[in-house]
């Protein structure tokens, strides 16, 4: 395969992951879109390493996707004490949250 091609599924995922993250109400799916922008920027990561010959790209991946795994934890925290609080997850109430 071709370096564009990857480039090509990675700009996909990250339209994807945009549109979700603009788009959607719900946290949950806000947090899911977040996920498919992280997973693109690994793709063109993983995509330019291999292209170069390194390894770096890989290196940098697995960062990311630590970084990915607090990203969920904290973000999953957050809408278990919304969800708590107001008994829903709509992202238009948590603004009533403001000083």
């Amino acid at each position: 395969m071709q370096l564009n091609e990857f480039l090509f599924l990675a700009a996909f995922l990250f339209c994807t992951g945009v549109y979700g993250v603009l788009a959607r109400k719900n946290s949950v799916l806000v947090l899911m879109s977040v996920e498919l922008i992280l997973n693109s920027v690994n793709i063109n990561l993983l995509a330019f390493g291999a292209f170069n010959g390194t390894i770096t790209g890989q290196i940098f991946a697995l960062f990311v996707i630590a970084i990915a795994a607090a990203e969920v934890g904290v973000g999953l925290a957050i809408v278990l004490v919304i969800y708590r609080n107001r008994r829903s997850i709509d992202l238009d109430k948590v603004d009533l949250m403001k000083g």
